[in-house]
């Protein structure tokens, strides 16, 4: 079942430890059939040297496991959510990536301060809010999407526009149209986070780029009139301004 998808969800998770995303395996990437219902994820806890594609595991979107041998990703209820309430979105991809963690662990949001960002971010990247002790006790992992999926209710943010999110005290999640393009804008959010953090050293003047920047680098990647790279005449997503 959904072999192929296994595959490009197979490396999309091995680009993780190559991209400088994880350390020991403290990631992992989920990619979505959606005429089926179903996803694919890392299996939980088993490290990169010893992946296959094999080992990945068919999800619901109820979160029920429909096919593989071991134990799924112990964020899978978190992907789950996030399949659900972001209906246009074919991969997801979480890391624990250390600058865009220090940014997680301050509660910061991650400010648009550069077009490195405004390439692929369309706003600053929010910090959604830490899980409460009930939250936790609850249902950590599922509380977990719901968190990001109300920080982006609440600020009226496009999921599409803004494809990624940190959660305070714990780390970064990123999404996309594939896995691949999951696994491209959590190294684009780590850089970001890392370039911010040595700006904020250096000044504490507001460095936001003006929005007249941010609008010409991001959509000079996205939308109707996009004419970066070989592929002009693709129409993409197109992004509703905050």
């Amino acid at each position: 079942m959904l072999e192929k998808l296994k595959q490009e969800v197979y490396e999309a998770n091995m680009q993780l430890p190559q991209l400088g995303l994880v350390t020991f395996t403290w990631g992992n990437v989920s990619g979505i059939d959606r005429q089926q219902g179903l996803y694919v994820i890392k299996p939980s806890g088993v490290s990169y040297e010893e992946l296959t594609p094999a080992d990945l595991v068919v999800v619901n979107l109820k979160g029920e496991v429909v096919e593989g041998q071991l134990n799924p990703s112990s964020d899978t209820p978190t992907h789950t959510y996030l399949y659900n309430h972001f209906p246009k979105i074919g991969g997801i991809v979480h890391t624990h990536s250390p600058w865009a963690v220090a940014f997680a662990a301050a509660k910061m949001d991650i400010p648009a301060l550069n077009t490195t960002h405004a390439d692929t971010f369309y706003t600053d990247i929010p910090a959604a809010a830490a899980l409460t002790e009930a939250e936790i006790t609850a249902d950590y992992e599922g509380n977990t999407g719901k968190t990001i999926v109300q920080t982006f209710a609440k600020r009226h943010l496009d999921y599409e526009a803004t494809p990624g999110s940190l959660v305070s005290q714990h780390g970064p999640f990123c999404w996309g149209e594939t896995a691949a393009q999951a696994v491209y804008n959590a190294k684009v959010l780590e850089v970001a986070a890392e370039e911010d953090y040595h700006t904020l050293m250096l000044t504490r003047a507001d460095s936001h780029v003006p929005q007249y920047l941010l609008d010409k680098h991001y959509y000079r990647k996205h939308g109707q009139g996009a004419y970066y790279g070989q592929n002009n005449a693709q129409s993409q997503t197109h992004a509703k301004r905050k």
